[in-house]
């Protein structure tokens, strides 16, 4: 089996050179879930901030677990968090094809030549796909490891099917070194003869990822710590071939807790379901950047960063070894902040769509609605809840009218109500200033509190204890008909 050194060379040749370059590899299986969404924004992060180059990659190759549509998950979640890739499967770049399964043939021509080397085998041996794919078999009994070369390389000319592995020194040790776990050393006796190669020609994760990343110039691989145990394998993948090993970055994991990672199995939420959850994409980039990163020096007591401020201030030496646990709490205390900073404006085009969802009135001014809202409204899918009230008044209860603070019961609310309609049907406009400056006075008048007055009016006018605004602007906002028809009947409630 003759290899065209030629095409070994060329490859080599179209390998950028000069700056940092990292890439984000997903496989489209239609979950962006947490510890991807940290993945793809630590990779960009590194580029950024060191004004490389963001790759996109598509790993296909395990054709089982492929999910219709999920590549357009991958990029609507990437645009949306605004994750620019500088070269991907839409964009094109110097080392394209960038999705795995174009490029089977160039796997292909590696395996060879590393068995060329004397680093890999061919083995005929009859075994599951499962086993396939995890190498997990007796090494000392595969005789396949010891052919003949010459006999073997025949076999496979004959067209006899078969995997190729990876061949492991079954003696010393490797050493790795990983930016955030230091040097790792594990004696070789422990590695198995990983496949390289699948029986249908293509690729197994661990071997496309290295010749990849190599072809590709990648400076800096970002992946989970689950993949440490893999890495001396790797690393011996790029000594066979005489490369360059790359930087390489294992995260710790994302927890659920102190014993469980997060997973789609167990129901955590996925990007998209923290987005439907009513979180702003800022506010889940900005918590899922502090889950294994932090700041150090005179930022280390900050922690609201914009993705521009991130790019500035991410650097690996804040990273963490310790598991990250996702705290949804803590993801909604930074949505609060996010929502409470954005402007009124921008705060009103997010808040619209959740209160029509429940105030389908048109009578009903959803600007007016907004500016009650924004400064207590923690996610925007509460909002529907809180504002349903102007659309109909809901069922309450007498005991309502009840509150010790204000000072009122049923009796003391009752003579309010009595009081509160003359006035609102005498007012010459219907405004903020007008409502609240005729109720304070009414309230002068009656010689009780403002709060005492106000009460039960909210009470009338809301059905509810708590309300987003009080009861000036939820009289503004219902109009003066409205108003009055809601009060006679906490009147009626009451009698």
């Amino acid at each position: 089996m003759d290899l065209d050194k030629s095409y070994f060379e060329a490859m080599e040749a179209k390998i950028p050179k000069g700056k940092v370059r990292t890439r984000f590899a997903p496989s489209p299986t239609g979950y962006m879930h947490v510890g991807n969404l940290r993945t793809a924004l630590y990779t960009w992060l590194i580029a950024r901030h060191a004004g490389g180059t963001f790759i996109l990659r598509i790993e296909d190759t395990d054709q089982s677990r492929q999910v219709e549509g999920a590549t357009e998950v991958i990029y609507r979640t990437l645009a949306e968090c605004r994750l620019d890739h500088d070269e991907g499967p839409d964009l094109g770049g110097p080392v394209a094809p960038y999705i795995q399964s174009q490029r089977r043939d160039t796997y292909g021509k590696y395996a060879h030549l590393l068995v060329e080397k004397g680093h890999a085998y061919y083995c005929f041996c009859e075994k599951t796909e499962s086993e396939e794919d995890s190498g997990q078999f007796g090494r000392a009994d595969d005789p396949c490891r010891d052919l003949d070369p010459a006999a073997a390389r025949a076999r496979v000319e004959a067209g006899e099917p078969y995997v190729v592995r990876q061949r492991i020194p079954k003696e010393g040790t490797t050493t790795f070194h990983d930016a955030i776990f230091g040097d790792i050393t594990v004696e070789n006796s422990t590695l198995d003869d990983q496949v390289l190669l699948k029986r249908d020609g293509l690729p197994t994760y661990n071997f496309a990822n290295v010749i990849d990343d190599h072809l590709m110039g990648i400076t800096h691989v970002v992946r989970g710590s689950e993949y440490l145990s893999s890495a001396p394998k790797y690393d011996l993948l790029y000594q066979a071939f005489g490369w360059e090993v790359p930087t390489y970055v294992h995260c710790s994991p994302v927890m659920r807790d102190a014993q469980n990672k997060m997973s789609k199995r167990h129901g955590d939420p996925s990007y998209e379901d923290l987005r439907d959850q009513g979180y702003l994409t800022e506010a889940i980039l900005n918590y899922v950047a502090l889950l294994g990163w932090s700041p150090r020096g005179e930022l280390a007591e900050r922690e609201v960063f914009s993705l521009e401020d991130l790019a500035q201030a991410f650097d690996l030496g804040g990273m963490s070894k310790s598991p990250a646990i996702f705290d949804i709490d803590k993801l909604t205390h930074f949505n609060a902040l996010y929502l409470r900073a954005m402007s009124p404006e921008d705060f009103a085009r997010a808040a619209e769509p959740y209160i029509r969802q429940a105030v389908k009135n048109p009578a009903i001014d959803a600007a007016q609605v907004t500016a009650l809202l924004q400064a207590r409204c923690e996610k925007l899918t509460e909002i529907p809840e809180k504002v349903d009230f102007f659309e109909a008044l809901p069922d309450y209860g007498v005991e309502l009218f009840t509150n010790k603070k204000s000072k009122t019961d049923p009796e003391v609310s009752k003579a309010m109500l009595q009081a509160a309609i003359p006035m609102l049907e005498s007012l010459g406009e219907w405004s903020q200033d007008s409502i609240h400056d005729g109720l304070v006075a009414l309230a002068e008048s009656l010689g009780v509190k403002n709060a005492t007055l106000m009460w039960p009016v909210r009470i009338a006018a809301a059905g509810k204890a708590v309300t987003p605004g009080g009861a000036v602007e939820i009289c503004r906002i219902l109009g003066r008909e409205e108003t009055l028809r809601r009060i006679r009947l906490g009147l009626d409630k009451l009698a």
